[in-house]
């Protein structure tokens, strides 16, 4: 594996994390879910261009195995600050973060 696909891999991995967290807090399927599981797909699309990746088959396994993985990580992220934390938290990891900010000190 190259240098270049771990970088990217790692990129898109990151911005799948906000994506998951959105995904786990609104309803299985609906146009949330949908849009939430489908919107970082042409950021993936444009970081392949950009970097050189292309289209080979050997990019595959690690950029999708990257993003199922951003995925699951903002969604146990979520999962984790709901049952952590007594109060109701958006749909958005920033935002949320910036609410309950004076909890992480």
């Amino acid at each position: 594996m190259s240098l270049n696909l771990l970088y990217v891999a790692i990129i898109v991995l990151i911005i799948n994390i906000p994506f998951g967290y959105w995904r786990k807090s609104v309803k299985k399927f609906s146009l949330q879910w949908i849009l939430a599981v489908h919107v970082p797909v042409p950021f993936v699309i444009a970081l392949r261009f950009l970097s050189g990746l292309g289209f080979q088959f050997i990019t595959y396994p690690a950029l999708v195995g990257a993003f199922f993985l951003g995925q699951l990580i903002g969604a146990k992220i979520y999962s984790h600050r709901k049952a952590l934390l007594k109060i109701p938290l958006t749909s958005c990891l920033i935002w949320d973060l910036y609410l309950t900010r004076k909890d992480l000190f």
